[in-house]
């Protein structure tokens, strides 16, 4: 619709609401009462017994319904949605936050109140009383005794239902977006669904929900880049939190033994289907616990969610969309989840693009040469490279400009390993990780990550140059970071000196010395493992979604041009 047709519907909605006015009423009425309103999902499961076969068609016995009915009269509101037929008789269509039912408004049975059809348009807020029927499609529907406008919508709904499909549109007029396609709905009542699922099962396993801070003196918790703020009072620079994970693991010291906390984090990083600056994680952690046993944890979490959501949705009556979700999941939890050493993972990624095993010992050397001057320079590698990336098709989509540059700023053989897995193995994760009773990727953790990357996780006493640590891959998208965590007050304190020795060469995403935390530790935590989960990505998994804006409400966009 043009702006110039939008506006003169936008006039004549308000000189509708002018008429009402003139006549004493108000067409922003809020003197409705709740006390017998019935939801229509409720009302529809009055007469379930009434269903013919199949089911799926909802239509009705109408002998059954007014045997049922039994002259008992429902009070409904919710928003006209559509509407059709005029003159003596018309038929509207109800939705409230449960469900959806057709109204029959008759001049004869309303009297003069049919005239408020005159001033009701699609989009507006109404309330009706009547009794149950069943029309000849067999429909079941509430013929109105009674009418009202409640609201004035000002604004239609797009040109057509279910018409919002400017994807940009939609984020920035979510509102609208909910009216107008009902699966979006289903989606964000879905994201509390599994937020209360993750909850049932640690309360369940008998850990506490918590609250920490979520303005931090230091950056910590995590490697990223942190949004800033300053407390005008105390005249103190501070930070949004960017990880809650330093104040959860005091709280182990402290005695608390199983602690989780659901909350919003900030992290100053770009914009992408993934990646919002605002989110939502859980982090949880266990005291006399290890990584190896949050692996296990993991698998039941995962499960136990998805079943959970299942529930709820079928008796929210959308059981159709969890079916089709699941269909379109490319991935399966039906099998036990892989566990792969991140070295094994990269051996495994070179021998399936048929790239040599000497590959890993020569990351130093295939790295770009850079000059005083910030040019590139030419290595000996060069043309070595050339000849690998032609070797197979997988190792013509290695992006392997990223990898060369990445390995350009690592110090360390840890740094290099966790790399080149980041380039080589982790794009082909959902290809080379298939379950064995369907044609779907394997959830994947990646276990034993170098020290260098791990600043907060315990050495491997096998191997100090690994940590105890795993990330949870999805269809090749991380959602879990989980570790055993280092308790040892000098080794914290070495590697958070580490993270400023980066800090000062230029690295962005470091965390600070926190004295406080290693004061903590000095006064004894238990052997602990934690765990980090992601809560945006996993309502996309479990939904099917393609962005993390299809499951946040109000995701972060880019202001509007003027």
């Amino acid at each position: 619709m043009d702006k110039s047709g939008e506006d003169q519907l936008v006039a004549a909605r308000r000189g509708k609401a002018e008429n009402l006015r003139s006549r004493g009423q108000n067409p922003f009425a809020n003197d409705v009462s709740v006390a017998d309103r019935s939801l229509l999902r409720e009302l529809r499961q009055s007469f379930a017994a009434a269903l013919l076969e199949p089911i799926s068609e909802l239509r009705y016995d109408p002998v059954e319904v007014e045997t049922l009915a039994a002259g008992r009269e429902f009070h409904i509101m919710g928003r006209l949605i559509a509407r059709r037929g005029f003159g003596k008789a018309s038929f509207l269509r109800i939705r409230d936050m449960s469900d959806e039912l057709q109204v029959f408004a008759k001049a004869d049975v309303l009297g003069e109140a049919f005239a408020v059809l005159e001033d009701i348009d699609i989009a507006d807020h109404v309330a009706a009383r009547g009794q149950v029927m069943v029309t000849k499609t067999g429909e079941l529907s509430l013929q109105a005794t009674s009418l009202r406008l409640l609201t004035k919508a000002l604004r239609p709904l797009p040109d057509k239902f279910h018409g919002l499909t400017d994807v940009d549109v939609r984020y920035r007029r979510r509102y609208v977006d909910l009216v107008a396609n009902p699966e979006v709905s289903v989606a964000l009542r879905s994201r509390s669904i599994i937020v209360q699922g993750l909850r049932d099962f640690l309360d369940t396993e008998g850990f506490l929900e918590v609250e920490t801070p979520t303005l931090h003196p230091l950056v910590g918790g995590a490697a990223a880049r942190p949004f800033k703020t300053h407390h005008n009072a105390l005249d103190l620079e501070l930070f949004l939190r960017i990880a809650p994970e330093l104040y959860l693991k005091r709280l182990l010291v402290g005695g608390l033994e199983r602690v989780y906390e659901i909350g919003r984090c900030y992290r100053n990083e770009g914009l992408s289907t993934r990646h919002n600056p605002e989110f939502t994680i859980l982090e949880f952690y266990q005291a006399y616990a290890t990584y190896e046993l949050l692996m296990d944890q993991s698998e039941r979490l995962f499960r136990h969610v998805d079943a959970f959501l299942e529930r709820r949705l079928r008796a929210l009556g959308h059981g159709a969309y969890y079916d089709a979700w699941l269909l379109e999941r490319p991935f399966s939890l039906a099998e036990p989840f892989a566990r792969i050493p991140m070295i094994i993972a990269v051996s495994s990624a070179l021998r399936r693009a048929d790239l040599p095993d000497e590959l890993t010992a020569r990351l130093e050397e295939i790295a770009f040469r850079v000059g005083t001057d910030g040019k590139r320079l030419p290595s000996p590698a060069d043309a070595e490279v050339e000849i690998w990336q032609t070797l197979s098709e997988r190792a013509r989509e290695i992006d392997w400009g990223n990898l060369r540059r990445a390995l350009t700023h690592c110090r360390s053989e840890g740094e290099r390993l966790f790399v080149a897995y980041e380039y080589l193995a982790e794009p082909f994760l959902a290809l080379d990780y298939r379950a064995t009773l369907s044609d779907k990727s394997l959830p994947v953790f990646i276990t034993d990550y170098p020290a260098e990357v791990s600043p907060l996780a315990r050495k491997k006493d096998a191997d100090p140059t690994l940590v105890d640590r795993f990330e949870l891959f999805v269809h090749g998208r991380e959602l879990c970071n989980a570790f055993s965590e280092l308790n040892d007050p000098d080794d914290q304190a070495a590697r958070f000196r580490a993270q400023l020795e980066l800090k000062a060469r230029g690295a962005e995403e470091t965390m600070d010395y926190d004295e406080d935390y290693v004061l903590a530790l000095e006064h004894g935590m238990p052997p602990a493992a934690g765990f980090g989960l992601g809560v945006d990505r996993l309502v996309m998994a479990l939904t099917a979604q393609q962005s993390i804006r299809d499951v946040i409400a109000f995701p972060l966009l880019r202001p509007e041009s003027a």
